[in-house]
């Protein structure tokens, strides 16, 4: 990466900061002070790359004040070195400096959507995924993580309408959303078969999925 110190001041860049600031966090942009927490950074990251693509800034605060870094380079070499230690397959990503003054700093990394998601984050004891949703990054499910890597492909998907499809279309004419929880419950499915057939159904395009602290949410498309 390029040095703080050869980075020239340019008022358009910064003009371009403060519009893309001002939109505030959302789907595709997030604010970090500091790289404080790297690993946190990491998340966010393969969230963006599982999801839509985004812009990640450090040096923002959440208010959306613009106090900068001092030192930029140390904080990219924290971001990458979490990274590399923590994220598979590797994500794709450019990163600029921009410089609001001569010793002060914001870090702009870009992740575009990635072709060999689902990425993870690998921990000690196994790995976990992340994806966007409005402006928080949440732990992926397992039928997230199927659904990302099988929506890759451009075959479509068949479905055959029994009885389960039934019990789940007449239920959702009662209720906006349902679980995975509640869909097993509800066909007497085991866990395992419930959440094969809700994967299909959205992959068909009969459902949507939409990801939940408390539990992916299902919905009618």
């Amino acid at each position: 990466m390029e040095r703080a110190e050869s980075v020239v001041y340019s008022a358009e860049k910064v003009a371009a900061l403060r519009k893309l600031v001002g939109q505030g966090e959302g789907l595709m942009l997030e604010f970090k002070r500091k790289a404080a927490h790297p690993d946190k950074i990491v998340r966010e990251l393969i969230a963006f790359a599982n999801t839509q693509g985004g812009i990640l800034l450090v040096g923002v605060d959440d208010n959306s004040s613009i106090p900068g870094v001092k030192f930029p380079e140390e904080e990219s070499v924290a971001i990458r070195s979490e990274l590399k230690k923590h994220c598979r397959p590797a994500i794709t990503f450019s990163e600029e400096i921009i410089a609001l003054s001569k010793k002060s700093y914001v870090l702009q990394w870009t992740v575009p959507k990635s072709d060999k998601r689902p990425h993870y984050f690998i921990e000690k004891d196994g790995r976990v995924s992340f994806v966007r949703w409005q402006d928080e990054s949440l732990q992926a499910s397992r039928e997230m993580c199927e659904i990302i890597r099988r929506n890759k492909s451009l075959k479509g998907t068949r479905f055959t309408y029994g009885d389960a499809e039934q019990k789940l279309m007449q239920f959702l004419d009662q209720h906006p959303t349902i679980t995975l929880r509640d869909f097993a419950k509800l066909t007497g499915m085991k866990r395992f078969f419930a959440s094969r057939k809700l994967v299909h159904l959205v992959l068909a395009g009969v459902l949507k999925i939409t990801p939940a602290a408390g539990g992916d949410l299902f919905s009618r498309v």
